[in-house]
Formats: structure tokens, C-alpha cells, sequence
């Protein structure tokens, strides 16, 4: 699954950055080729900066394709299904282009690049503070141990995650709602958003499908890095001489496809739960997340589930390869 908000997790304490849990992985430097020192010891802030920047210019490369899956996604929800025509890629990108103008495509793209320092920030603070604290409940026997690592690599990424979406949510719902639109123009820009949610829905009309995103936090970081990690084994164990990078960027694409596939449900929920209401439109889904569910699947069938599913996977490499490229261009230019 690949939310804005899927949980962001720290590198490891030496060598760490902040970024998506996507990319997090093949960001770092692999144990048996330590890169050198002064390429890796950078500060806090300016971790932060290199995540953020290399996390939005990600985002902003492959905007025109996070704009189609959401486009997809919202398919059927105020339209007869028996209307609707098969999902083309090609079709839609035609008419954005001739109904909407080049630059639509680039729709919701500055919420996103507002979205991320704070996230990343949130993230990185949220995890150091809940490592702490989870290290103090393992206790000084069990430090250091692989499950005593991975035990707080899982707990303390997941709430560091959930704090982080949490705390930025209403950036992420904004997205949604501005990249969603299509001809009518109705949220003149973030804060005219922001303020008319606030204004038509209340202040928790701000947070509509928090729980949808909640509830995909764990099992994106499970997924991810089972999948990574047993594939970079499997990998390695196979082909030791190969790339440390390649094979990072061959897994880290692989796990992404591997964790939307089965956390894209979830995140499409979550974008329709987000339109609730917007722009004065009735409400469609009355009976809470699971309900939604249903209802989706008894209209649509289960392949409603999956609406937007091919430019999700298709941003996945490029995405993959941006973000790890500018990460390590950042890291040392600020170094």
C-alpha cells in the first residue's frame, strides 16, 4: 500500500534518514561495505532535510501517476457502477489532458511537498522517543538481541507511523480532495481547504478515514519488510557478488509492489471515506469502515477494491529509484 501516510520509520542510528517505509530499507548502507565516515555522519536536521526533499521529489516525478490511482480509486462512488467503463490508463490521462490542462496532472502535488518535513519531523522525534522507551521495557538484558531489534523496530515504527499520520492527517486529506477533483473548482488552494472542511464539516471532518489509515499501518511495515528482507536473503545467499545497491532497489521495488497489492483495499476505503460530504455531495457510506467494505463490494464486486491498482504499481520502480538516488546525492552535499 502506498498512502501519504504509510508509516515513515528512521534508519538505523548511525547511518539514518527519514523517509517512507518503502524506502527506508535500501537507504541503508549495507553492513559488509561501510561507506565512508564522513559521507554518513550527518546531523539530525540535516537527516530530516534529505528525507524530506528526496521523499517530495519523489512524490513530484511520479504526481500524474499518483493522480490516476486516485482518480480510480473514487470511481463508483458517486456514479452508476453499471456506467462506468473499464479502468484505461491511456483514456484518462486524455481527458485530463484535454479537459483539465498539462499541469493537472500535478493536482494536490504542493499539499504533498508541504506534508512531508512535518511528517518526516513527527516520524523521527515519534520513534527515537518510542525506541527509548520500548528498549526500557525489554529491559539491558535483551538490548542488542535480533528479536529484542526487530520487537522494537515494528512496535516503535508502527506508533512512530501512526503518530506522524495522525498528526498531519488533515495535509493528507487535503490532497485527496484537490487531486480528486475534476473540472469544478471548489478548495482554492490548502488553506481555503482547510478552512472550508472546517467550516461545511466541522473540525472532524478533518480526519474522515483516519481509522482506514490506522489500520493499514501495520501490516505496511509487516509486508514490507518480511518481503524485503527474505528476498535480499534469498538474494544474496543466491548471488553474493552482486550490486549491494541493485539488489536493495530490485527488493525495495518488489516489496513495494508486494505491500500495495495487499494493502491497496484498505488505502482505496480510505480515499472514499476522505470525499465524504466534500463539496456539499450526500454521503455515500453510512455504516463505518467495515461497512464501507461491504458496501463496495456487494455494488462493485471485489475488483472494485482495486481500482487504480496498475499506475500504483507502475510508480512503485521509479519511485523507488528517485528517492534513493536524491537521498544519496543529499547526503553528501550536506555531509
Amino acid at each position: 500500500m502506498n498512502m501519504e501516510a504509510r508509516v515513515g520509520v528512521v534508519n538505523s542510528a548511525t547511518h539514518g534518514g527519514v523517509v517512507d517505509s518503502g524506502h527506508r530499507k535500501f537507504l541503508q548502507p549495507q553492513q559488509h561495505k561501510p561507506p565512508p565516515a564522513a559521507l554518513t555522519q550527518i546531523g539530525t536536521a540535516q537527516q530530516l532535510l534529505a528525507g524530506g526533499i528526496a521523499g517530495a521529489f519523489s512524490k513530484t516525478c511520479t504526481a500524474p501517476l499518483a493522480r490516476l490511482t486516485i482518480l480510480f480509486q473514487v470511481q463508483g462512488m458517486h456514479t452508476d457502477v453499471s456506467l462506468l467503463t473499464k479502468a484505461s490508463i491511456w483514456h484518462e490521462a486524455s481527458r485530463i489532458v484535454n479537459e483539465e490542462g498539462f499541469r493537472a496532472f500535478w493536482k494536490g502535488n504542493m499539499v504533498t511537498i508541504v506534508h512531508r518535513l512535518p511528517y518526516s519531523s513527527v516520524n523521527f522525534y515519534a520513534y527515537e522517543h518510542y525506541k527509548r522507551f520500548l528498549h526500557s521495557v525489554v529491559g539491558n538484558s535483551q538490548q542488542g538481541s535480533a528479536s529484542s531489534d526487530l520487537f522494537v523496530h515494528f512496535v516503535g515504527g508502527g506508533l512512530a507511523g501512526i503518530t506522524a499520520a495522525s498528526a498531519t492527517y488533515p495535509l493528507d486529506l487535503v490532497r485527496t480532495r484537490l487531486a480528486a477533483t475534476r473540472n469544478a473548482v471548489y478548495y482554492r488552494g490548502i488553506f481555503h481547504a482547510l478552512h472550508t472542511i472546517c467550516k461545511e464539516e466541522g473540525f472532524f471532518g478533518l480526519y474522515k478515514g483516519l481509522g482506514a489509515t490506522l489500520l493499514g499501518v501495520g501490516p505496511s511495515i509487516a509486508i514490507s519488510f518480511s518481503v524485503y528482507e527474505s528476498l535480499r536473503s534469498f538474494w544474496q545467499s543466491q548471488r553474493p557478488n552482486d550490486s549491494a545497491v541493485m539488489v536493495s532497489l530490485a527488493c525495495g521495488s518488489l516489496s513495494g509492489i508486494a505491500s500495495s497489492t495487499a494493502t491497496f483495499p484498505i488505502d482505496l476505503v480510505r480515499r472514499r471515506m476522505q470525499l465524504e460530504g466534500a463539496g456539499g455531495r450526500a454521503r455515500v457510506y453510512n455504516t463505518g469502515l467495515f461497512g464501507t467494505f461491504g458496501h463496495i463490494i456487494r455494488t462493485e464486486g471485489l475488483w472494485g477494491l482495486y481500482r487504480g491498482i496498475l499506475p500504483e504499481y507502475y510508480k512503485v520502480v521509479p519511485g523507488v529509484g528517485i528517492v534513493f538516488m536524491t537521498y544519496e546525492t543529499l547526503k553528501m552535499l550536506l555531509s
